[in-house]
C-alpha cells in the first residue's frame, strides 16, 4: 500500500499539533472556536489518478466525521479527532469533497476542490489531399482530444521546423477540455515534399506540474502545376512496314517532372519510352515499329498525366510497304572478255532505274550487258527503286560490284619506286598491287636480305634502307619492279667519329674531325661556351675532300665547344673539350748555345724546351750522356747535343760549355833560389791556374823599393839589392770567382859588420824613408785600384802596404836565402790594399 501523500501528511502533523494543545488544559481549548480542516484544500491530479485527503479538526471530543465525495475510495485511516482517506481513478475534471465533524451539537465542515488534467498524448492532423495544385489553398486541421484543462493548452501548426500559426487557450472554463485548431494555406512549389506537423503544449508549471508537449506525425505534401498547353509529338507521318523509327513527346511547365507519368502509342500498340528530363520539361522518345497489320492510316498518341490531371497529343501516321530493290549479276567474277548480264528489279508499283535508265514502266525489271574488260573490275553498278506514298515520292537503292580477274600491275600510284620515311614513328609500309584476285605482294633485298612487312604497322629503322624487288602474283600471272626505301633519321654523335676529348697539336695541320650521323646530312658547327673560346667557331674538318675546305688555324683557343647538329628531323648537342699541345721548341732564350758551368758546383745545363704536353730534354756530349759527376770539373768543358721530345716530335740544339774556377797559385819561386847578397839580383816568379785568367798582384816588405814587374805582373824582379828587399813576398792571383796567394822569403845576407853598419845606416835610413813612404801611402797610394806600374817603379806608388807598411815583414835569417809560404786568401787582421800593377 503507498504511503500517504504530501497532504495527508500535513493533515497528521495538524492533528497531532492540536491533540498537543489539549494538554495545556481543557479549559483554555474549550475557549477557542472549533474548526473543520481539509487538507489539500486544492489538489490538480492526472485524470486516472489518486490522492490523499486529511479531514481534522480541533474539537477535543468530536460525535461523528466523515468526507464526503462522489469519487472512489480505496482505503481509511482514522484517530479521534482526524480522518485520512485515499481517492483513486479520479476522472471528473472537477469535484468538490466535504470534511465535516460533529461538536458540541455544530456541525463543522471544510470543503475542497479537486481538479484533473490530462496530458496531449493524441495530438492528431488530419490528413492533406494526395496532390496539392500549386497557387490553391489548402486547410491544415489539428486535434488534440481530451487534453486539459484547455486553459493551460497551446497549439502550433509547423511547415517542418517553421511555424505556421500558434493559438493559447487561456481563459477557457477550467473544466474545458480538448482543442481544435485549423488555418488556410496557399500551396508552394517548394512546399513539395514539405512535411507538415502539429505540436501541442500543456503548462502546469503554474500549479507546481511541469510542461507537457506532444507533437503530431509529420504530414507530407505533394504539390505540382501542370501546364495547359499540349504537349508536342514528333512523329514520322509515313512509316514503313518493319522499320524502326523515332517518336518524341515533349511538355514544358511540369513540376515536378519527375512526378509526370507519360503514355505513348501508336494504334493499339503501346510504346516504352526513355524519358529525360531537363529542368521542368520533359522528353519522352520511343521506338516505333509498325507491323503489316497496321499498313494504312494509323493514329500516334501521347498523353503526360500529372497529379491527378492530363494532357493530350494526336498525330496521324500512314503505314507503308516498300521492299528494296533487287540487283543481280549473271556472274559475280569473270574473266576479261566475258559477256554479264545485270538485271534490276523491285515490288509491283515500284519504278526501277539501273545506271540511270529507267525501265519502261512500274512493276517492270532493268537490264544492261557488257563485255568484262579489266578497266570494269571493282566497277559498280546502281539501281534505284521508287513509290509514291501519300503524296510522297520514296526512293530505294542497291548497288553491286563486278569482279573482273586480270594479271597484277605494280603502278607507281599504288607502289612507288621510291619512299622516304622518318626513322622512329610506326608507319605501315604499302606496295598495292592491281590485278584480281587480289595478288600477294613481296618486297625482299635482291641479295637475299631483309624483307618488308607489307602492309603492317611497324617502327622504321635505318636498317631498313635500301633496294627492294617487290613481286607481285596471282592465278593470273605476276609482276617485277624494284624500289627503294630511304629511311632519314635525326643528327647522333658516336664517340669515335666525335671525340668528346680533342687535342690540337699546332702546327700539325690537322683540324677537328667529328662525323655525324643522321639522314639528310645534318649541319654541324661547334661553337665555344666559356673561357676564352667564348663565342669562338672551332674549325672542322670537312667529311669529304672539298676544294672550299676551311683553312688550318696557327692558334687555336683551347676550352669546351658546343657541337650541335641538326637536320629535319631534329638537333643533338654534344659538348667537345679542345685542348692545344705543341711539339717541342728551343731556342737561345731557353736553350742558351753557349753557357758557362763553375768548377766544383752542381752541373747543370740550362736548356728547356717549350711544348704541350711539357717535353723532357736530355743532353749529351758526343753521343755520351751527360756526367753524373756531382761537381763540375774542367775536364767537363765541350760542346754537347740537347734533344727535346714529347708525344708530337724532336727538337735539337748544339751547346757549348765552357768551364771556369776559381785562381790557384801554382807556382812562386826565387831565382836565384838561395839567398842574395847586398847588391846582388833575383826574381820572383808566380804562375797561377785560372779560368777566366787571373790578375797578379804582389805584396813586398816594408821600405822594398825600386823593384820591377813583368808585363802580366807574373815576375817581379829587384836590381841592387838592399837589406831592405829581404823579407816576405805574397803573390795573389784573383779572377771573378775569387782570391788565392802565396808566400815567399827572400833573404838579403853579406860580411856581417856591413851588415851591422849598414844595417844601422840602412836602418835609419829605412826609418826615414818608411816614414815618409808611410804618409804618403796613407795618403795616396794605398788605396784600392790599379796603377800602371811604369809609372810606380820609382816610386813608392808600386808597393802596397798592410796598414802602417807592416805586412809580416819577413827577415833575414843569418845566412840569407828566400822562403815561400802559401798563404791562401788575404789575412783576415786589418785592411789590406792591393796595388795591381799592370804595364802601361
Amino acid at each position: 500500500m503507498p504511503g500517504p501523500s504530501p497532504g495527508l501528511r500535513r493533515a497528521l502533523l495538524g492533528l497531532w499539533a492540536a491533540l498537543g494543545l489539549a494538554f495545556f488544559g481543557f479549559s483554555a481549548v474549550a475557549q477557542e472556536p472549533f474548526w473543520a480542516d481539509l487538507q489539500p484544500r486544492v489538489a490538480l491530479v492526472e485524470r486516472g489518478g489518486s490522492l490523499w485527503l486529511n479531514c481534522s479538526t480541533n474539537c477535543p471530543r468530536p460525535e461523528r466525521g466523515g468526507l464526503e465525495t462522489s469519487l472512489r475510495r480505496n482505503g481509511t485511516q482514522r484517530g479521534l479527532r482526524w480522518l485520512a482517506r485515499q481517492l483513486v481513478d479520479i476522472r471528473e475534471p472537477e469535484t468538490q469533497p466535504v470534511c465535516f465533524f460533529r461538536c458540541a451539537r455544530r456541525t463543522l465542515q471544510a470543503r475542497g476542490l479537486i481538479r484533473t488534467f490530462q496530458r496531449p498524448d493524441r495530438v492528431e492532423l488530419v490528413p492533406l489531399p494526395t496532390w496539392q495544385p500549386v497557387g490553391e489553398n489548402f486547410t491544415l486541421s489539428c486535434r488534440v482530444p481530451g487534453a486539459g484543462p484547455r486553459a493551460s493548452l497551446t497549439l502550433t501548426l509547423l511547415r517542418g521546423a517553421q511555424e505556421l500559426i500558434r493559438r493559447s487557450f487561456a481563459g477557457e472554463p477550467p473544466r474545458a477540455r480538448g482543442a481544435v485548431l485549423t488555418a488556410t494555406v496557399l500551396a508552394r512549389r517548394e512546399d513539395h515534399g514539405a512535411n507538415f506537423s502539429c505540436r501541442a503544449e500543456l503548462d502546469l508549471r503554474p500549479h507546481g506540474l511541469g510542461l507537457f508537449e506532444n507533437s503530431s506525425v509529420p504530414r507530407e505534401l505533394r504539390t505540382f502545376a501542370l501546364s495547359p498547353d499540349l504537349p508536342r509529338l514528333t512523329a514520322p507521318r509515313l512509316l514503313e512496314v518493319g522499320s524502326e523509327r523515332l517518336v518524341n513527346c515533349v511538355l514544358d511547365g511540369l513540376f515536378p517532372a519527375s512526378e509526370a507519368g507519360v503514355y505513348l502509342a501508336l494504334g493499339d500498340q503501346r510504346l516504352s519510352p526513355d524519358i529525360t528530363l531537363e529542368g521542368e520539361a520533359l522528353m519522352a522518345t520511343a521506338t516505333a515499329t509498325a507491323s503489316a497489320e497496321q499498313e494504312g492510316a494509323s493514329q500516334l498518341v501521347c498523353i503526360v498525366t500529372l497529379g491527378g490531371e492530363s494532357r493530350e497529343t494526336r498525330e496521324n501516321v500512314t503505314v507503308y510497304s516498300f521492299p528494296a530493290p533487287l540487283l543481280t549479276l549473271s556472274e559475280p567474277s569473270v574473266p576479261e572478255g566475258k559477256m554479264v548480264t545485270i538485271t534490276c528489279a523491285a515490288g509491283a508499283r515500284a519504278l526501277v532505274t539501273l545506271d540511270g535508265v529507267p525501265a519502261a514502266v512500274p512493276g517492270r525489271p532493268a537490264q544492261l550487258q557488257l563485255n568484262a574488260t579489266q578497266n570494269d573490275d571493282r566497277r559498280g553498278f546502281f539501281c534505284d527503286a521508287t513509290l509514291e506514298v501519300n503524296g510522297e515520292t520514296l526512293n530505294k537503292n542497291e548497288s553491286a560490284e563486278l569482279r573482273v580477274l586480270y594479271a597484277p600491275r605494280l603502278d607507281d600510284s599504288d607502289c612507288p619506286r621510291s619512299w622516304t620515311w622518318p626513322e622512329g614513328p610506326e608507319q605501315t609500309l604499302r606496295c598495292d598491287a592491281r590485278g584480281n584476285p587480289a595478288p600477294s605482294v613481296h618486297c625482299a633485298r635482291p641479295d637475299g636480305g631483309a624483307v618488308l612487312a607489307l602492309g603492317l604497322l611497324g617502327p622504321i629503322t635505318r636498317a631498313l634502307s635500301g633496294t627492294y624487288r617487290c613481286t607481285a602474283a596471282n592465278i593470273q600471272g605476276e609482276a617485277v619492279k624494284d624500289v627503294t626505301l630511304t629511311v632519314e633519321y635525326g643528327p647522333s654523335f658516336e664517340e669515335l667519329s666525335c671525340p668528346s676529348n680533342w687535342t690540337w697539336v699546332e702546327g700539325s695541320g690537322r683540324l677537328f674531325s667529328c662525323e655525324v650521323d643522321g639522314k639528310p646530312q645534318p649541319r654541324l658547327e661547334c661553337i665555344g661556351s666559356g673561357g676564352t673560346s667564348e663565342g669562338v667557331l672551332l674549325p672542322l674538318a670537312s667529311p669529304e675532300p672539298s676544294p672550299r675546305a676551311p683553312s688550318i688555324p696557327n692558334e687555336l683557343a683551347p676550352g669546351i665547344y658546343t657541337c650541335n647538329a641538326t637536320n629535319r628531323h631534329g638537333s643533338m648537342v654534344k659538348t667537345v673539350a679542345v685542348s692545344v699541345e705543341s711539339p717541342p721548341q728551343m731556342n737561345e732564350s731557353t736553350c742558351p748555345s753557349h753557357q758557362t758551368w763553375l768548377e766544383g758546383e752542381a752541373a747543370k745545363l740550362t736548356c728547356v724546351a717549350g711544348g704541350r704536353p711539357s717535353p723532357q730534354v736530355r743532353c749529351s756530349r758526343e753521343g755520351a750522356p751527360l756526367s753524373q759527376r756531382l761537381h763540375v770539373s774542367r775536364q767537363d768543358a765541350g760542346t754537347y747535343r740537347c734533344l727535346a721530345i714529347n708525344p708530337h716530335g724532336t727538337d735539337a740544339r748544339m751547346v757549348t760549355v765552357g768551364v771556369e774556377y776559381r785562381p790557384v797559385v801554382a807556382e812562386l819561386a826565387a831565382s836565384p833560389p838561395g839567398g842574395v847578397r847586398p847588391g846582388g839580383n833575383f826574381t820572383l816568379t808566380c804562375r797561377a791556374e785560372a779560368w777566366p785568367p787571373a790578375q797578379i798582384s804582389w805584396r813586398a816588405p816594408p821600405g822594398a823599393l825600386n823593384f820591377g814587374l813583368s808585363s802580366n805582373n807574373s815576375t817581379l824582379s829587384v836590381a841592387g839589392a838592399l837589406g831592405s828587399h829581404g823579407g816576405e813576398y805574397e803573390c795573389a792571383a784573383t779572377n771573378a770567382h775569387g782570391r788565392h796567394s802565396k808566400r815567399i822569403t827572400v833573404r838579403v845576407a853579406g860580411p856581417w859588420l856591413w851588415v851591422a853598419v849598414g844595417g844601422a845606416a840602412g836602418g835609419a835610413a829605412l826609418l826615414a824613408v818608411g816614414a815618409g813612404l808611410a804618409f804618403y801611402v796613407q795618403s795616396t797610394a794605398c788605396k784600392k785600384g790599379e796603377y800602371n806600374v811604369q809609372e810606380a817603379e820609382s816610386s813608392g806608388e808600386a808597393v802596397c802596404l798592410n796598414g802602417t807598411g807592416g805586412g809580416s815583414g819577413g827577415g833575414a835569417g843569418p845566412e840569407g836565402g828566400t822562403k815561400p809560404a802559401d798563404t791562401g786568401e788575404a789575412p783576415a787582421g786589418g785592411e789590406v790594399f792591393t796595388i795591381q800593377l799592370t804595364s802601361a
